[in-house]
């Protein structure tokens, strides 16, 4: 006979949400540091445009999100507001 323990769920909810997106995750990629938080975007492309980011990415060696991080960040830096001018 088997006794059952304690089910876990597959992910227990925070208590707050705020202090769960805000809190930095020990699996984060290491592109990142400690202090550095990231949301997600889902962007909706097709097929065919997705299979040329992934093929482009990994012949730069580069994940796509790091490949894409890095290009978003270079078309919208900090400090520069909508109309590509410094505040």
């Amino acid at each position: 006979m088997s006794t059952q323990g304690h089910k876990r769920g597959f992910a227990k909810r925070p208590s707050n949400p705020d202090d769960w997106v805000r809190t930095p995750s020990a699996d984060r990629g290491a592109s990142q540091t400690q202090n550095e938080f990231t949301a997600r975007l889902t962007v909706d492309v097709t097929p065919e445009l997705r299979g040329r980011i992934k093929i482009a990415a990994f012949r730069r060696g580069l994940t796509a999100a790091d490949m894409l991080r890095t290009l978003l960040e270079r078309e919208f830096p900090p400090g520069v507001d909508d109309a590509g001018s410094a505040p």
